[in-house]
């Protein structure tokens, strides 16, 4: 399940924390602030992912069990994939999902478009709920949106019939290893998402400007101990590596399945699928760094964050409210790990012996210092895909590097 715009587990830095749409928003006229129930039975309508329907029911069933003496319920759920929550809600908010789960990305805009407002219990949140896990909830220090999963990340997946734990220091390393064996390390190169690896620790930086919608980007900078061409000089070499394969989620799983991928860069949802086939022999780690400009270079990620909003305009607000702690709650978090292997952003569930024992979770915990914060506009995403997939084809327009880069940072930035 990768938002992409997505499919992380930023929340490792457990004993830390427990030591201290590109498009103007259309104007929308002020949701109503009453909670009084419009008739004698609460009608909510739930989103959330399509892989979650049986968690979900089962969470809405002890719901309505918590509350049935209070209110009767008529709760519908509906598949709504979390990368394209805002784009469905957008379409019409007024009649939107009551409850709804989408990727933290989307909350600046959504606050924008009026669609949330702050949430009832602000402290709470912040002593249950891990602190990144938070401020992602959060817009100019106002909580937004309730905490569900610290997990959207990515990190490596290795065979370790093949590689030694010195060999996963090292994307060449690994490489080579794969090439001897005729084997492969895949990565997507089809998603900013997984791009931003080869370039979030070069000192070449993108992100998010004050308006919330635009992006500023210095991925073709021309100085610097790090140039834009360099990095994309890496990529040119990797790409054309025998030992390499860009492939998306499902070839990534196909490949770990046929025997042709030993390793590769991909998320914690795919954990259970890897695990099965590679059993022992299931590794699990930080990102290795790569050669860029004559130095090895750290692999970066991106980290996300899961959420929980509830419709500024449900005429079902409070008991919306109360439907979206109880899902973000630690009981159901810690249940959502045990039944989709998702990484919970409440303190107490992520602090459980379950988590902590994961391997992926510990990958994540070590990818973590050199993770960051997905704060991007829409129109990062297609730039640097085309821009990935000239590089895949051994640059066959036969522009620079430069001017590649050029074009794609020209995308990346424009209004």
């Amino acid at each position: 399940m990768n938002t992409k715009h997505k499919p992380s587990f930023l929340f490792l830095m457990i004993p830390l924390l427990l030591s201290g749409c590109q498009n103007q928003t259309p104007a929308v006229q002020q949701p109503s602030q009453s909670a009084t129930p419009v008739s004698d039975t609460v009608h909510l309508t739930v989103w959330g992912a399509e892989e979650d329907e049986e968690l979900l029911r089962q969470i809405i069933s002890g719901f309505e069990a918590e509350y049935g003496g209070q209110a009767d319920f008529d709760i519908t759920y509906t598949p709504q994939s979390e990368g394209h929550c805002t784009d469905a809600l957008m379409a019409d908010l007024e009649n939107g999902a009551d409850v709804f789960a989408f990727a933290d990305d989307q909350l600046s805009t959504l606050v924008a478009a009026g669609a949330l407002e702050p949430v009832n219990n602000p402290a709470t949140v912040m002593e249950t709920s891990l602190h990144e896990a938070v401020l992602a909830a959060s817009v100019n220090d106002t909580i937004y949106a309730l905490p569900l999963t610290a997990d959207n990340g990515y990190f490596l997946y290795y065979n370790k019939d093949y590689f030694t734990q010195e060999d996963i220091l090292s994307l060449d390393k690994m490489l080579s290893i794969a090439a001897a064996q005729d084997k492969k390390v895949s990565m997507e190169w089809s998603s900013g998402w997984y791009v931003y690896a080869l370039f979030g620790n070069t000192g070449l930086t993108v992100g998010l400007n004050d308006d919330g919608m635009t992006n500023y980007c210095t991925w073709n900078a021309v100085d610097g101990s790090i140039k834009g061409v360099d990095v994309a000089q890496s990529m040119m070499e990797i790409a054309s590596h025998p030992g390499f394969v860009s492939t998306d989620d499902a070839g990534f799983v196909e490949g770990v399945q046929n025997g042709q991928i030993i390793a590769g860069i991909n998320g914690v949802w795919n954990a259970v699928a890897v695990e099965k086939v590679w059993g022992g022999s299931f590794g699990a780690a930080k990102l290795p760094s790569y050669t860029c400009a004559g130095q090895q270079v750290q692999m970066a990620s991106f980290s996300g964050y899961k959420l929980i909003g509830v419709n500024a305009y449900s005429k079902e607000r409070l008991w919306a409210s109360r439907l979206a702690e109880w899902i973000t709650n630690e009981e159901n978090q810690k249940l959502r790990f045990l039944m989709r292997g998702q990484g919970p952003a409440n303190i107490n569930a992520a602090a459980s012996e379950e988590v902590q024992n994961s391997p992926a979770i510990t990958a994540l915990l070590e990818q973590s210092e050199f993770s960051y914060l997905q704060r991007i506009g829409g129109n990062f995403w297609q730039p640097v895909i085309t821009f990935a997939e000239e590089i895949l084809a051994g640059n066959p327009s036969g522009k620079s590097l430069q001017e590649h880069l050029d074009i794609m940072v020209t995308g990346i930035t424009a209004p």
